[in-house]
């Protein structure tokens, strides 16, 4: 191998230790706010990463090939628990429910492609998030077809926003808490009979909120969960990837299994396969999941979120 080659490999084997800090924070297990910082951003490394090491194949850059090949397999090992979580088993003839879900990003006013967005969807509930006071004369729109609606008053958090639940079915409004925490909660009369749907948008993580806001805000929700009985679904802005802190603590704390996380949802101005998935929906074990996929863009930064659910099949007791 020439000297030039030997540069260029080690050039390439130091840029690939960029996505390997970011694989092993993931692995790690570490909850320390600067790791899982790190552990945000797996999915679009192993992209790049992908990326790369094609371009140092068709260079015929072995060692460095092999180094990325490494490094790719270490980043979807990490990422796997987010991308291919139990979808449980579905009970046998149970009906199919559908959620579309979105942060519609504060700033945006573009009614036409968010009542475009939630039309494609055709789901049976939908939850939204930074509804902006601008869009509320359009709400008619956005949301026809769905005449039990559940809206929230329009200051929150010392900005005018509005969180939205609305269904084809009957819903009954569940108290708000005053704990900090952004939610909306609604009890649904869907075919599967009465299912609780929660939207959550938890703050930013550490550097850009303080550095236990999101914890805190996991425990307020499990606080709402417990006045909670039968199957629920949580469907919001988590700003967390389910394989990362916050994700580990809702699966753990709550019991709550989330969706799958591939493709990403954010930001929505790149590729999917470049996004992270902070759009979460997570439900308890007596739901499976059906399908989870990424909904027409609404004019928002964050893609939305179709999912379906039906009744999980009963696990037999232990003997």
């Amino acid at each position: 191998m020439s000297f030039a080659r030997w540069i260029v490999t080690a050039c390439a084997i130091l840029v690939l230790c960029a996505p390997l800090t970011l694989a092993l924070a993931a692995l790690s297990g570490v909850g320390h706010r600067w790791v899982d910082i790190l552990a945000q951003f797996t999915a679009p490394a192993l992209t790049a990463t992908l990326v790369l090491v094609l371009a140092l194949a068709v260079s015929r850059l072995w060692i460095a090939t092999g180094a990325g090949v490494l490094v790719s397999l270490l980043l979807l090992i990490a990422l796997w628990p987010q991308w291919a979580p139990d979808k449980g088993t579905p009970a046998p003839g149970a009906p199919v429910i559908s959620l579309y879900s979105a942060n519609l990003y504060i700033g945006n006013q573009d009614a036409q492609a968010i009542a475009a967005s939630v039309r494609a969807a055709n789901a049976d509930i939908v939850v939204l998030f930074e509804a902006n006071e601008g869009l509320t004369p359009a709400l008619d729109t956005i949301l026809a077809g769905y005449p039990h609606r559940l809206i929230s008053p329009g200051v929150d958090h010392d900005r005018v926003e509005r969180r939205i639940i609305a269904s084809r079915w009957p819903l009954t409004a569940v108290r708000e808490r005053a704990d900090g925490l952004s939610d909306q909660t609604a009890v649904v009369e869907t075919p599967l009979g009465l299912v609780n749907i929660v939207g959550v948008h938890l703050t930013r993580p550490w550097p850009y909120q303080y550095q236990w806001g999101q914890i805190m805000q996991v425990m307020a929700l499990d606080a709402v969960l417990a006045d909670l009985t039968g199957p629920v679904i949580v469907a919001g802005d988590f700003n967390s990837v389910s394989s990362a802190r916050i994700g580990r603590q809702i699966r753990k704390d709550l019991g709550l299994i989330p969706a799958s996380g591939l493709p990403g949802t954010w930001p929505s101005q790149l590729p999917a396969l470049f996004g992270i998935t902070i759009d979460q929906v997570y439900r308890t074990p007596d739901l499976a999941l059906v399908d989870r996929r990424v909904g027409r863009r609404n004019g928002s930064d964050h893609r939305p979120v179709v999912t379906r659910f039906t009744l999980a099949e009963p696990v037999p007791p232990r003997p």
